[in-house]
C-alpha cells in the first residue's frame, strides 16, 4: 500500500510517501511559507522524486489537528480534494496521537503535548498496553502546569512517559523535579510527524476504519481568535 500523509497542523509540518511502514520519500516545511503555497508544490515534487504517480497512491492520511486554524484547514481541504478527484480513501489522524505513538512505549501512561501559543499547550494522555495506545480523556488546550497536575492525578503514583515537540514547556516547570523523582521521563518528539500520521492511518485502513470525506473535519480544541473576539472570552471552549 502506498500512502500519502500530510501534516500541516503548525509551522513544523511535513509530507511523506510510505510503502507499508517505510517512508519512500518525505519533505519538511522549513521555509516559513504559507501552506497554501507550499503544500501542493511539495506533494507533487515528492511524488515525482519517489518514482510514483497519483494512480499508485492507495490511501490519503491527514493530521486533523489540533493546531493552527489556517494550516489544518489547508491540509484537510487538499486531502479531501485529492480523495474526490482520484477516488482514494482518506483517514484523519489526531496529531497528538501521532506524537504519542512516536514514543514507541509498550506499556504505561504516555503524556503527549506541544506548544499551543498563548502560554498553553495542546495535550492528551494515553495508556499503552502491549504496544497499542488508547487515549485517556479528551484532547486539551491547557496551561503546562495544568497538564502536569492532570497527568500526575491520572497516573495514580505510576511513572509517566512524556513526549513533546517542546519539552522545555514541561521540564521547565517547578513541579517537574517531583515528577522525575516519581520516575517520569521526557522524550523529544520528531518534528516531521507525517510518517507517523501515515502509519496510524494504514493501521486503521487495514481494519476498514476510513474517514467520510464529507464529514471529516478539523479538531481545533479551542476557538479561533475571530470567534473569541466576536463571541467574547466567556463563551465555552471544548
Amino acid at each position: 500500500m502506498i500512502t500519502l500523509a500530510i501534516d500541516t497542523s503548525e509551522s513544523r509540518g511535513s509530507v511523506a510517501l510510505l510503502r507499508a511502514d517505510e517512508a519512500i520519500g518525505a519533505a519538511a516545511h522549513t521555509d516559513g511559507s504559507d501552506y497554501s503555497e507550499w503544500l501542493l508544490v511539495a506533494v507533487e515534487a515528492l511524488i515525482r522524486s519517489s518514482g510514483a504517480n497519483w494512480q499508485r497512491v492507495e490511501l490519503l492520511a491527514v493530521a486533523t489537528g489540533p493546531g493552527s486554524f489556517t494550516g489544518v484547514r489547508v491540509g484537510l481541504t487538499a486531502v479531501k480534494g485529492w480523495g474526490e478527484v482520484y477516488g482514494v480513501p482518506v483517514v484523519g489522524v489526531s496529531r497528538l496521537e501521532a506524537v504519542a505513538r512516536s514514543a514507541q512505549v509498550a506499556s504505561g501512561m504516555i503524556a503527549a503535548c506541544y506548544d499551543a501559543q498563548r502560554g498553553q499547550v495542546f495535550g492528551a494522555l494515553y495508556e499503552a498496553v502491549d504496544g497499542r495506545i488508547a487515549r485517556v480523556g479528551n484532547e486539551l488546550v491547557i496551561q503546562p502546569e495544568g497538564l502536569l497536575e492532570l497527568a500526575a492525578k491520572e497516573a495514580r503514583g505510576e511513572a509517566i512517559h512524556w513526549i513533546s515537540l517542546d519539552p522545555q514547556l514541561i521540564t521547565g516547570l517547578d513541579g517537574w523535579k517531583e515528577r522525575e523523582k516519581a520516575g517520569d521521563s521526557m522524550q523529544t518528539a520528531p518534528t516531521e510527524l507525517a510518517k507517523m500520521v501515515g502509519i496510524i492511518a494504514q493501521d486503521r485502513a487495514k481494519r476498514g476504519e476510513f474517514s467520510d470525506i464529507v464529514e471529516l473535519d478539523a479538531n481545533y480544541v479551542r476557538r479561533s481568535d475571530a470567534e473569541i473576539f466576536w463571541k467574547g472570552p466567556a463563551a465555552n471552549v471544548r
